[in-house]
């Protein structure tokens, strides 16, 4: 009895690769994986050179005050990307119903305004509303990434709905619906799966971006790793502070990806959106006559 072993498909745009092209591939394979090694190797040799796994640096995270800090750090940073976040989306949303309104003067004030907010660098919009308009620090942070976020998320949901088929937005209008009836039954349900991987990209940047509140003082998580290794009294009291916070930083920006996914499954599962089981055709009356059709007489 013999069996055969599922090789790979060609499709118009992939080519089986061959021995060779295997054979290449796996070199590709092997050196990057010997360089990302090395790489983390030298890494650790300057850390262990450098004594940073000694217990003299790690012994302070023991003490309740610094957990505290931290854990105090930590809820300041999520609390502003909770509000910068709702507030991004809201504004996105905005700005992209000006985007794709049918009256001109909208549409350009709309325009000038995303633009705008694009352009401009996220420390100058924080700076500006934390030292001229003389603003609390955790107003200043949310303010500048909202409106730099919002700004490009607005572009994101405008590509989103232009994006579906305009064939879609034709028969809703044929069907006698207005245009917002269009936008919010035909349009934005079909472009939310294709938008939201970039929605969840663009809220990971805005969460990384929390940390620039430290620069105006305001008490976040980056802010308290800067507070507690300006106390440490040994040499280099930055890098025990940056190997606590960093894994933090990343597991929450991949249990926001982890989210998304989570949600683009759901969506998929959905009754709204699986496809629906047609009946077979069975014989039956087809014609106003009442029985079936029959050709005709010679």
């Amino acid at each position: 009895m013999t069996t055969t072993a599922h090789a790979p498909q060609a499709t118009a745009l992939y080519d089986i690769p061959g021995p060779r092209t295997r054979r290449r591939h796996l070199l590709y394979g092997v050196v990057s994986t010997a360089l990302i090694v090395g790489l983390v190797g030298w890494v650790l040799y300057l850390l262990f050179d450098t004594d940073q796994f000694t217990a003299t640096k790690w012994t302070p995270f023991e003490y309740k005050g610094i957990q505290e800090l931290l854990l105090r750090g930590l809820g300041n940073t999520l609390k502003a990307f909770a509000i910068a976040a709702a507030l991004s989306l809201a504004l996105g949303g905005l700005l992209a119903t000006g985007r794709l309104s049918d009256h001109r003067v909208v549409r350009w004030v709309a325009t000038l305004l995303v633009e705008f907010f694009r352009a401009m660098p996220v420390l100058v919009m924080i700076f500006f509303v934390f030292v001229a308009l003389k603003v609390q620090p955790l107003p200043a942070l949310v303010a500048g990434l909202t409106l730099y976020n919002g700004s490009v998320l607005a572009e994101v949901f405008r590509s989103g709905v232009n994006s579906v088929e305009r064939g879609q937005r034709e028969a809703a209008y044929a069907l006698g619906m207005r245009k917002t009836q269009v936008m919010s039954y035909v349009l934005v349900p079909q472009a939310v799966r294709a938008m939201l991987p970039t929605i969840i990209s663009q809220l990971v940047v805005a969460l990384k971006d929390t940390s620039l509140g430290y620069l105006i003082t305001y008490e976040e998580f980056l802010h308290a790793g800067k507070l507690i290794a300006s106390n440490l009294d040994y040499d280099l009291p930055f890098i025990p502070v940056v190997m606590v916070i960093s894994p933090i930083y990343i597991g929450m920006c991949m249990l926001l990806s982890w989210f998304a996914y989570w949600v683009s499954k759901r969506q998929q599962r959905s009754p709204k959106t699986e496809a629906v089981e047609v009946a077979p055709a069975e014989p039956g009356t087809l014609l106003p006559g009442g029985g079936p059709p029959r050709a005709p007489g010679p």
